[in-house]
């Protein structure tokens, strides 16, 4: 496998949904054997918390799961991160407006919304836990968990077209 497939994460600040997902998917890749072949970032379409690390919660959550995610700090997408990406990733309705908004017209079909890799669920976004309790962030976790499961096998099937 000499392609590598590029994958972004997006919500709002870069501090809760997307990071955790950054390093959620960032631990399955590594057990699936794919860290050569695939590269993670995660975005967010605010600019509030640039440079900033991911939320305590969330980093408590993951941290209860055995991921580590202290060396992410939040950053704001931009047009080449859209150019640049196979698949661009947002966690809810809003976010994926807002990157299509600011996508060319050809970059458009590799925005998808996150949830749709984890058809098991009803939920079609993964709800921004910020201002909630500790319970939303575990809810966010296992959302996560299961989009990353299915864009793992999503991408496996890309590699194997290579």
């Amino acid at each position: 496998m000499s392609k590598q497939v590029s994958v972004l994460f997006v919500c709002l600040g870069n501090i809760c949904r997307s990071p955790t997902a950054h390093a959620v998917f960032r631990n399955k890749v590594a057990d699936s054997g794919l860290s050569e072949s695939v590269r993670i970032d995660s975005a967010g379409t605010g600019h509030w918390h640039v440079g900033k690390p991911a939320d305590r919660r969330a980093s408590q959550v993951a941290a209860s799961k055995g991921i580590e995610m202290a060396d992410l700090r939040a950053r704001q997408v931009d047009l080449g991160d859209l150019i640049a990406f196979d698949y661009v990733l947002a966690m809810d309705e809003a976010n994926f407006q807002d990157l299509k908004a600011m996508a060319l017209p050809e970059h458009h079909a590799k925005i998808h919304r996150f949830l749709d890799f984890a058809p098991q669920y009803e939920e079609t976004q993964v709800p921004d836990p910020y201002y909630g309790g500790a319970d939303g962030f575990e809810w966010v976790f296992e959302l996560v968990e299961a989009a990353s499961d299915g864009l793992i096998a999503q991408i496996e099937q890309d590699l194997a077209k290579t």
